[in-house]
């Protein structure tokens, strides 16, 4: 396993970690089993947001006389009522489920106090200049969290948090299909062998984010390195054609900042699939050459959440709503994660009037307001 040093946080991360995300659905053996492997394979840094007593209980008894080898990123934020998941600032909460956090993970302190999931410019400035940040702040000054994180989904606010002089590191989502902008004619140009080229092919706001990161001594632990496991399939992919679990992982640990990818693990197997990375042939790495081929058509209709449909009359975020509909409509049932993130939206799916200046400004010819009627009758 290699370690790339976190922004200038001072730790040393394994450029393969561990989501915790998916542990919610075993026990406690079985997650036993899969934190166990991640240790055996040099894995040294996982990611608790989860809110649900039992994954958090789990995690603890799992990592028990080891805490000591792990640099958990714990989230503030991140709370349980009423038997589900909820996203909150009220402060009483917060605090409660952090503690709730601490007890379960048998532990006193977070190496990294992670502000959960900010993704309005105008909840990130509430923020800073509000209790919320003080609490961090002062979880801080006492060691109870020994780094100040945040995770995100918006390059913007990302931004905005890395130019804070604060925020610390990043938990952000990054691959190819978040990350690229609409093809060219030809489709070579955007795969160029060149890292600075290949930037070309890029969103210029993720671009920018990545290399403001590096700047600022910013870290970033990377979520949704495989897009919910779309990118492993051709008929789901917007590129037409199947990435394996290496070179999306190659992909988003060459993006500047980048130090580490958290991936989701159901089984030990799972982890096996993601070291293989650490031995991996530059062949077995190669997505450029793989995309470069993708069939110039698998683009059309298909969302890649580029943004180019913005602005909505209505204030509809139509690429996160899109992202959130592809993720949710490949599982069985709407995950509550998915779904909470998809109602904590300032507007949803269901607020779309039909104005279709979206589809005029979609490079794809995307059918966005009828992916607007499907992503409001699926969160319904």
């Amino acid at each position: 396993m290699r370690y790339r040093n976190l922004g200038s946080t001072g730790l040393k991360v394994s450029e393969i970690g561990l989501g915790g995300e998916w542990l919610e659905r075993h026990n406690t053996e079985e997650v036993k089993a899969v934190i166990d492997c991640c240790a055996a394979n040099g894995i040294n840094i996982l990611d608790c947001w989860m809110s649900e007593p039992n994954v958090r209980s789990n995690i603890g008894k799992a990592i028990e006389g080891s805490r000591e080898n792990w640099i958990i990123q714990g989230h503030l934020g991140s709370t349980w009522q009423n038997g589900q998941y909820v996203k909150t600032r009220e402060l009483p909460k917060v605090q409660e489920a952090f503690g709730d956090l601490l007890e379960r993970m048998k532990t006193d302190y977070m190496d990294l106090g992670m502000i959960h999931f900010v993704d309005e410019a105008a909840e990130f400035e509430k923020i800073m200049h509000g209790e919320f940040i003080e609490y961090v702040r002062d979880l801080k000054k006492q060691g109870i969290i020994r780094h100040i994180g945040m995770s995100s989904h918006n390059p913007a606010v990302a931004r905005m948090a890395a130019l804070s002089g604060e925020i610390e590191m990043l938990l952000f989502s990054v691959n190819p299909a978040f990350d690229l902008m609409p093809p060219t004619e030809n489709l070579d140009d955007l795969f160029a062998e060149t890292y600075a080229e290949h930037l070309m092919g890029m969103d210029p706001a993720r671009a920018e984010l990545y290399q403001i990161c590096e700047q600022q001594g910013v870290g970033i632990t990377v979520m949704k390195g495989y897009a919910g496991g779309r990118l492993f399939s051709a008929e789901a992919s917007p590129f037409g054609i199947a990435l394996t679990p290496v070179q999306c992982l190659h992909y988003a640990l060459t993006r500047p900042a980048v130090s580490s990818v958290l991936v989701g693990y159901d089984t030990p197997e799972h982890v096996a699939e993601a070291v293989a990375y650490e031995t991996a042939t530059e062949e077995e790495k190669d997505y450029a050459t793989v995309l470069a081929r993708a069939p110039h058509h698998a683009y059309s209709g298909q969302c890649t959440y580029c943004g180019h449909c913005a602005p909505c009359p209505a204030g509809i975020d139509i690429a996160m709503v899109n992202k959130l509909y592809d993720l949710a409509s490949m599982q069985p049932e709407v995950p509550p994660t998915v779904r909470a993130h998809y109602e904590g939206l300032s507007a949803h799916a269901s607020d779309c009037l039909g104005c279709g200046g979206c589809e005029e400004r979609c490079p794809f010819a995307v059918k966005v307001m009828e992916r607007m009627e499907k992503a409001a009758k699926l969160f319904k």
